[in-house]
């Protein structure tokens, strides 16, 4: 059963997405206050954190970077903010999916179902794969990347782009091929969200970000992965 835990101030929004949850059968922990959310994270392993970024007591945004220091579990950032100034921000801070309020909790469920679909689909790859000489190594088994023998933490989403990028070396992605294999074809944001995860990939395994050589972009047509084994 996934552990999911709602980080969530309004009582009647916590309610009703815990109760849609539970519905579909997933062990549902809820909490009003952002410290009280970050005490859970000290005990249990969560599959899914739902956080909402407004909170009276810590900033959904502090939030998201403490659970990011010491964990990989997918994030859901839930807000009024809905500029896409605010979206790239809560990308850059490690959340894999941005739900904007008004919503339904039939789409939280949705979005929650197929993420848990996406996950179970993977197919299980026990080989650890190396490229440039043993510079750059990705564990597909315990999903792990070490840089230089040197553990990156990147995200869930940051490791299945990579992932998908490093299986098909030398062959670009669209974006909507991106987009589509890696946060499914239900996926409602903008293309922008793979260029900010791409942009966060380049940070932690680039020696220079302006002329990369593991992810680099195909003016007009997606990216491709430069790596060599």
């Amino acid at each position: 059963m996934n552990k999911i835990l709602i980080i969530e101030d309004e009582p009647s929004v916590l309610e009703a997405i815990s109760a849609y949850l539970r519905k579909e059968g997933y062990e549902v922990y809820t909490a009003e206050r952002g410290y009280k959310g970050l005490e859970y994270t000290e005990d249990i392993a969560f599959d899914l954190i739902i956080l909402d970024l407004m909170l009276p007591d810590i900033s959904g945004e502090e939030i998201c970077k403490r659970i990011r220091a010491k964990s990989n579990t997918y994030i859901f950032m839930l807000t009024a903010k809905s500029s896409l100034e605010e979206r790239i921000r809560g990308l850059d801070l490690g959340a894999d999916e941005y739900l904007v309020k008004p919503f339904s909790p039939r789409e939280i469920v949705a979005r929650v179902n197929a993420l848990f679909r996406r996950i179970k689909d993977i197919p299980e790859n026990k080989n650890v794969v190396t490229f440039n000489g043993g510079e750059l190594v990705i564990d597909n088994d315990k999903r792990e990347v070490r840089l230089r023998g040197d553990e990156i933490a990147l995200t869930p989403i940051e490791f299945d782009i990579l992932t998908l990028l490093s299986e098909n070396p030398g062959i670009v992605l669209s974006r909507e091929t991106l987009i589509d294999r890696v946060l499914g074809p239900d996926f409602e944001g903008v293309d922008r969200t793979i260029d900010v995860h791409i942009k966060n990939i380049r940070k932690k395994i680039e020696l220079d970000t302006k002329n990369p050589s593991y992810i680099i972009t195909v003016f007009k047509l997606g990216y491709k992965f430069g790596g060599g084994q």
